[in-house]
């Protein structure tokens, strides 16, 4: 049965995109804005699953959100519709009725994962159960506690040997023959001790040799049936060509992410190419509660992952147009560089938005490169620290190496000041307060950011309102600690508040601009030692 979905809006009047998403940065084309809606609509009012997205009830343990897509197609005939799809399983399954099929099922009940998923249980249980109390920690426990009572036993004696040699000694009575048979006696009783201990530590190591040896054989397999699945995963291109997933990702220099080639947009391209569809547009959004790590609100529109899906979205994308990376596009624009103070230790200047602090992988263009070329005689690291392409504002710049050195150190130990001008899209119910969520970087969808409690670096930041208008809200920020898009992340994760700063296209809406601006800094100056403020208001 088809999975193309026939459009039940009026789309008679909508223009055609020129070409297909960029998929790591786009803002959805009015069609697939449609297409994503009437998907919205049907999840509300569906009862082909039973899935618990948390949108009334979020604090529900098993609340799970879920990532959606749409995919506009062409049929042959030139007519239009979309496919659906979702992110992974949904309700513990990977076929639906309404959405497109997994690129491969490793949840087929005749497929060679859920046979071989039976075995490594097995293994599983087959370990749990020599490590369980009744046997291998019993085994353990007797070995390890007879051998801890043998090693006194021997060390006792050998301290009363000691002792007699002492006194001896002491009143002149040496010995040597009784010397001899007391280091005989040692010798043999530990000889004693050492065949009582035998037998437990004989089944204690043979326990443990089958523990060893079940965890092999449970790797082993894992390994096995993980390769089978990557082979298993294969993807078209538009020009009809074949890869599986170690061909796509052998000329990258990551591994294979687990679920690789799960997320919708492969599947959503998959089932187009098998069934001759042409694609059109695409959009991806979220729906449901919010994850704790990475910044996903409901509704809310997304691009495709750059971890999981830019190699294999490379590949599938061949041979259909598709629009350039538009920030390649904007960071070729030129943007005018001020500089506000200068002396011969160093330079404070106004950095505009979207220019690069330091040069990029493809674009050279930076404060550092123009800072080169106007003093190729400084000696000086130059950038003492960054900041975010897309966010204008004051930049600290050092012209010899002590410069740099002292100015880093007030970094370090936090003694340099920092505050920001933001917009949020939304309107805030507390006038100020701190922030404290540790962030790591997303390594599924670089260069984006996450919460971590496990693995994260502590993060934080103090906030203040400016004023309230209608639907925005002006806040100075204030970084404690200078984490990669603390504030945009603090600003948009819902444990932060909850609503992201205007223009932010990671963690928000994409707008003419990110509404976020340094400011003003106060620092100690590394030649004079007296404290130095400079502000450059905010352009918005």
């Amino acid at each position: 049965m088809t999975k193309i979905i026939s459009f039940s809006s009026d789309i008679s009047t909508i223009k055609l995109p020129n070409k297909f998403d960029y998929p790591y940065n786009y803002s959805p084309h009015p069609l697939a804005k449609i297409a994503a809606k009437e998907l919205q609509q049907y999840l509300t009012t569906q009862t082909d699953f039973s899935h618990n997205f948390g949108i009334k009830n979020p604090e529900e343990a098993n609340a799970l959100g879920k990532m959606f897509g749409v995919l506009v197609v062409q049929e042959s005939n030139k007519k239009l519709g979309y496919l659906a799809a979702f992110s992974g399983k949904l309700d513990d399954s990977t076929q639906h009725q309404h959405f497109v099929p997994p690129v491969y099922d490793v949840l087929d009940a005749n497929g060679f994962y859920l046979k071989t998923e039976k075995q490594l249980n097995e293994l599983t249980r087959k370990i749990g159960y020599l490590e369980s109390p009744s046997a291998f920690i019993e085994a353990k426990k007797a070995y390890q506690e007879t051998q801890q009572l043998h090693e006194k036993l021997l060390t006792d004696e050998q301290s009363k040997i000691k002792q007699r040699r002492k006194l001896r000694k002491k009143v002149g009575q040496q010995n040597n023959q009784l010397n001899i048979n007391e280091e005989f006696y040692l010798r043999e009783y530990e000889v004693y001790l050492n065949d009582k201990i035998v037998p437990l530590k004989k089944a204690y190591d043979i326990q443990q040799g089958q523990i060893e040896e079940l965890k092999q054989q449970r790797a082993d397999l894992s390994a096995w049936v993980q390769q089978e699945i990557f082979k298993k995963y294969v993807f078209l291109n538009y020009r009809g060509n074949s890869q599986n997933l170690f061909a796509i990702f052998n000329d990258t220099s990551q591994n294979i992410p687990a679920g690789a080639g799960d997320c919708c947009a492969p599947k959503l391209l998959q089932y187009a190419y098998k069934h001759q569809l042409k694609p059109i547009c695409m959009a991806e959004f979220w729906w449901g509660k919010p994850l704790q790590t990475s910044i996903r609100k409901h509704q809310n529109y997304y691009p495709a992952c750059t971890g999981k899906c830019k190699p294999i979205l490379t590949y599938m994308l061949q041979g259909l147009h598709v629009d350039e990376n538009p920030l390649n596009t904007l960071l070729k624009k030129e943007k005018a560089l001020t500089i506000i103070y200068e002396d011969a230790e160093l330079l404070v200047i106004n950095k505009p938005n979207d220019l690069l602090s330091v040069p990029g992988k493809e674009i050279k263009d930076s404060v550092y490169s123009r800072i080169q070329k106007l003093y190729p005689h400084a000696t000086g690291p130059l950038i003492v620290h960054r900041l975010d392409m897309a966010t204008s504002g004051i930049l600290l710049v050092a012209k010899n190496e002590e410069t740099y050195k002292s100015l880093q150190a007030q970094f370090i130990h936090k003694t340099i000041q920092k505050r920001y001008v933001a917009v949020l899209d939304g309107v805030l119910k507390d006038k100020k307060g701190t922030i404290e969520l540790p962030i790591r970087v997303d390594l599924n969808d670089r260069p984006k950011q996450l919460v971590c409690y496990q693995y994260g670096k502590r993060a934080c930041t103090t906030w203040e309102i400016i004023e309230v208008l209608e639907h925005t809200t002006k806040v100075h920020l204030y970084p404690i600690t200078g984490r990669t898009h603390q504030l945009r992340v603090h600003a948009a994760h819902h444990l932060g508040l909850n609503t992201p700063i205007l223009g932010d296209d990671l963690y928000g809406t994409k707008a003419d601009r990110l509404y976020l601006h340094a400011e003003k800094i106060t620092f100690v100056h590394p030649t004079t030692k007296e404290q130095v403020s400079f502000t450059v208001p905010a352009p918005f």
